[in-house]
């Protein structure tokens, strides 16, 4: 398909800088394909009314670390500065990362972070590292000094919390966006970018979905950064999907089987559980343990097995993300959904409001399996 047809204007001031306080007061726009009314408007907090009981919602319990790197480059004699966002760990002292300038950069550099002009600072703060391999697109390998928890532990010192290009573009990173960019259940440290879907789940929220017998369960996506890279080509079937770190454990896996088995929905929260589940599922729709990476990209035409519904903060125009729920929801319907929330005032992006989408079951259904990945 042509990627332009993924695409939507929005206006400036629809892309949220902040979340809402509470988290679950956001808005939300249900969207179902197969039912009348097609759309309809809500909030977050109404979540569990609109499940019922037995329906499952899977989490992503990724943590966000802080991946964004200043560092100096040292060959020889000749120093300069270069700006590092870790994307993907690929050993215990390895990470492969975006690099910008990334000409600056050659094979063998060594990498200086948490130095300044002004002379030594305490090695807690300090980090060294050497480029090992260069791709294309500013994709760089590299090895640290450090590894393991002694190197997270640096990671956390001299890195920035990585805010999405479309927010640190308008404004710097702060105190506030250590706890807003996660979601309060997240454990598992290796994400370069919160699973946002989730950002609107308070403690609140869980208890009222408890009482109405929704249960919970969690897997792991470590979000790279390569979910805000653009989409450079033409025509989806030329893009390429970085692989990101996925597991889902047996005991979920078991859990979510069972809980189809008895009748109840799977839902997903956030394209990342979804593309985990997805990734993870056999032909038959059954979700087996999973550990590895996953480049799973899903456009238009994709025939889901394991997920029914999915819930999704609004997404840039022409993303992959958008391909995505384009193709669960149908691209006539997100259209009319994108074209809903633009004029009704809905906040966009990673601390925007939500939306709850249904599969289209009816065009899913004598579809074959064609995921690239």
């Amino acid at each position: 398909m042509r990627v332009d047809e993924f695409d939507f204007k929005l206006p400036e001031d629809r892309i949220a800088l902040r979340p809402v306080e509470p988290r679950d007061a956001a808005r939300m726009l249900v969207v179902r394909p197969d039912d009348t009314p097609e759309l309809s408007d809500a909030q977050v907090r109404d979540l569990p009314d609109l499940l019922a009981p037995g329906d499952v919602l899977v989490l992503n319990d990724t943590r966000v670390i802080p991946a964004r790197l200043y560092a100096k480059r040292v060959r020889g004699e000749i120093v300069a500065g270069v700006e590092i966002m870790l994307h993907k760990r690929e050993g215990a002292a390895r990470w492969r990362a975006f690099a910008r300038p990334a000409k600056k950069l050659q094979t063998g550099d060594r990498l200086v972070f948490g130095s300044d002009s002004a002379g030594p600072v305490c090695e807690a703060a300090r980090l060294e590292a050497t480029i090992a391999g260069k791709a294309e697109g500013g994709d760089v390998v590299i090895d640290f000094d450090l590894a393991g928890p002694a190197l997270d532990e640096a990671i956390a010192i001299v890195g920035e919390l990585p805010l999405p290009p479309y927010i640190a573009g308008k404004r710097a990173a702060d105190a506030r966006d250590r706890a807003d960019y996660q979601t309060i259940y997240a454990r598992e440290e290796g994400a370069v970018a919160a699973p946002t879907a989730g950002l609107h789940f308070t403690d609140a929220l869980f208890a009222r979905l408890d009482t109405r017998g929704i249960a919970r369960h969690f897997v792991t996506l470590h979000v790279g950064a390569g979910t805000f890279l653009p989409v450079k080509v033409e025509d989806t079937r030329d893009h390429r999907m970085h692989a990101e770190t996925g597991f889902v454990s047996r005991e979920t896996a078991d859990a979510l089987n069972a809980a189809r088995a008895a009748g109840g929905r799977i839902v997903a929260v956030g394209t990342t559980s979804l593309r985990l589940l997805e990734s993870a599922a056999t032909e038959d729709g059954t979700i087996a343990p999973f550990a590895g990476d996953t480049d799973i990209f899903i456009t238009p035409g994709y025939r889901f097995r394991a997920v029914d519904a999915l819930m999704t903060n609004f997404h840039l125009p022409k993303s992959t993300l958008m391909m995505l729920v384009s193709a669960f929801s149908g691209l006539d319907t997100m259209r009319r959904a994108y074209h809903h929330a633009v004029d009704t005032g809905y906040r966009f992006y990673s601390f925007g409001d939500s939306s709850l989408l249904f599969r289209d079951a009816a065009r899913q259904d004598g579809m074959k399996d064609d995921v690239d990945g």
